[in-house]
């Protein structure tokens, strides 16, 4: 029997018991009522890489091996043992199983379906946070060293590669990436599966298939993040996006007993996900990432139940008829009680010519350690006076050689947070230029030069920069719902209070009471976060009428 429960070396002995804890008897016993006692014999195997819906297992006697396949071999991971239980977030959410498990030892082992094991942690708070602290443990572990099954083939100068690093990396999907650049083995591997330089990005998926130049669903599909919607099954609750907001609402209405669904056209976190860290949201003193942040709260969500659908978001609301049905862009549709929008909002793209030629191949959207990596030691630009913008300041300052902050006013006390605005006055690699903004880009097929203009005196000045990160005003996800909802002269639902009698009698609102606080023109549709009309635009706020929407489903699923 092994003296370690973890094969791989350079892991403190504290956080090896964080990853996989010793069940008391007692806690041994509590596991066993939800599940079976199985007789395993040595050898045999219990879970094979890429088997969906793996069940959980504990170990009464005996001792279980988890094991890496590859092309490599068979990598030894970890070894339980009696008291030891497996799993990771996957089995939560019902994904594939990434590693093979199977007995080193004869013995025992008590054996739970998923449904089973989601039983156990809703019902018993103590087992509950022994073994969702050990999943969540274990899934950064996998993140951290690669031990997944997809290989990522690309170059960091490609738009379709920055692309898919942030998708899987979002989605929290362990990945390994071959750089055409660096990588001196890599064309033996392009031989090796029948592809080129110009099918990159390629995605190699369980080892065997390959996708050319996938789009995020390709690749969803491909690695089964997602479970098959039943087009039958009328849902109490589809939430439409992922972001704190969504999130919230998928924590709340799942924990009290709705059928939920959520759909996500990309990956959780929203665009609070793309943040580097979030410091004034209320219980982290030092600070979350948004991605943390973003994956914390969707194991809540599936820990209660909810399905998670990402890589599939939706295209149209059919409003005219109930139940509500939700057009997806696939072309399945979704039927659904009630509807919570929070498809959130984006930043807004420069008048500038030529941006979009470099979207991804210079020009950013978020900073995240993803983009970080690409500007070490370069300049960089980031645009926009407001939490994001300086939040990406002072991340990007840490590896940056110099950032150049540029807002059009004087300065950045009327949008930013005291603290942000210290910082970035405080660091000496970070420099403001107000009365600033970016007049013209160039390049080739990466961003080379950066012309910006000084609004006061008309002044340019042209630096050879690669990388601008945009982060000014931002555009409503809301372009899916025109004809159905009241929507305000920028694009943002209107709610509640905010919808004038105009706006219900041009939808026919058919009930005597008055729409609730963030009720749309639709009785039972409601919309939070970023995308309505008067948000307040905090993560904070957003979480809040996430939560509060729920407390009005209940109330429209009673009428």
């Amino acid at each position: 029997m092994s003296d370690t429960p973890f094969a791989v070396s350079g892991i403190p002995a504290e956080r090896l018991e964080r990853l996989f804890p010793t069940l008391t008897p007692a806690q041994l016993e509590r596991v066993g009522r939800r599940g079976s006692l199985r007789r395993v014999l040595a050898g045999e195997v219990l879970v094979e890489p890429g088997q969906s819906a793996p069940h959980f297992f504990a170990v009464r006697s005996g001792e279980i091996e988890i094991r890496r396949i590859s092309d490599a071999g068979e990598t030894p991971v970890a070894a339980c043992r009696p008291g030891m239980f497996t799993g990771e977030v996957n089995m939560l959410s019902g994904r594939r199983g990434l590693l093979q498990i199977r007995v080193r030892e004869a013995g025992e082992i008590f054996d739970l379906e998923r449904e089973h094991l989601i039983e156990l942690v809703q019902t018993d708070g103590e087992l509950g946070e022994v073994i969702l602290r050990a999943f969540i443990l274990r899934r950064v572990e996998l993140i951290a060293r690669g031990f997944g099954d997809a290989a990522l083939v690309g170059s960091n100068h490609d738009a379709g590669t920055l692309r898919l690093k942030e998708f899987l990396t979002r989605n929290g999907y362990p990945y390994a990436f071959i750089d055409l650049d660096r990588d001196e083995a890599v064309q033996t591997l392009l031989d090796r599966f029948h592809v080129s330089v110009s099918d990159v990005p390629v995605v190699i998926c369980r080892g065997d298939l390959v996708l050319r130049n996938p789009s995020n669903r390709q690749v969803a599909d491909c690695l089964g993040l997602n479970e098959e919607l039943d087009p039958a099954r009328v849902r109490d609750l589809v939430v439409v996006g992922a972001g704190p907001a969504g999130l919230a609402a998928a924590v709340y209405g799942a924990s009290e007993g709705l059928d939920v669904l959520v759909l996500e056209s990309d990956a959780p976190g929203g665009q609070a996900g793309l943040s580097s860290k979030i410091e004034n949201y209320l219980g982290f003193p030092t600070g979350i990432t948004g991605q943390d942040l973003a994956a914390r709260a969707y194991t809540q969500a599936i820990k209660f139940g909810a399905q998670m659908v990402v890589a599939r978001g939706g295209r149209r609301l059919a409003c005219d008829r109930k139940p509500y049905a939700l057009d997806l862009e696939d072309g399945s549709r979704v039927p659904a009680r009630t509807v919570v929008i929070a498809t959130g909002a984006k930043y807004r793209r420069l008048a500038v010519n030529n941006l979009a030629k470099f979207e991804g191949v210079g020009v950013y959207f978020g900073a995240t350690f993803v983009e970080a990596q690409l500007c070490r030691n370069d300049e960089v630009v980031v645009v926009g006076g407001g939490n994001s913008a300086g939040q990406a300041a002072t991340f990007l300052a840490e590896t940056a050689r110099r950032v150049h902050v540029l807002v059009r006013r004087s300065g950045l006390a009327e949008t930013m947070s005291r603290y942000l605005v210290r910082r970035i006055e405080e660091n000496p690699a970070i420099a403001l230029r107000p009365f600033t903004e970016i007049a013209a880009v160039e390049g080739g097929d990466h961003l080379e030069q950066v012309v910006w203009r000084d609004s006061r005196t008309g002044a340019t000045e042209t630096r050879a920069i690669r990388h601008v990160f945009v982060m000014t005003g931002a555009d409503p996800g809301s372009d899916w719902l025109a004809g159905c909802l009241a929507l305000d002269p920028k694009g943002f639902v209107r709610t509640g209070p905010d919808l004038s009698p105009e706006d219900l009698a041009a939808a026919r609102w058919p009930l005597p009471r008055p729409p609730h606080l963030l009720e749309t023109t639709l009785p039972g549709v409601f919309a939070v976060g970023d995308v309505r009309s008067g948000n307040v635009k905090r993560v904070a706020s957003a979480v809040g009428e996430g939560s509060i929407a729920i407390s009005m489903v209940h109330q429209v699923l009673k009428e």
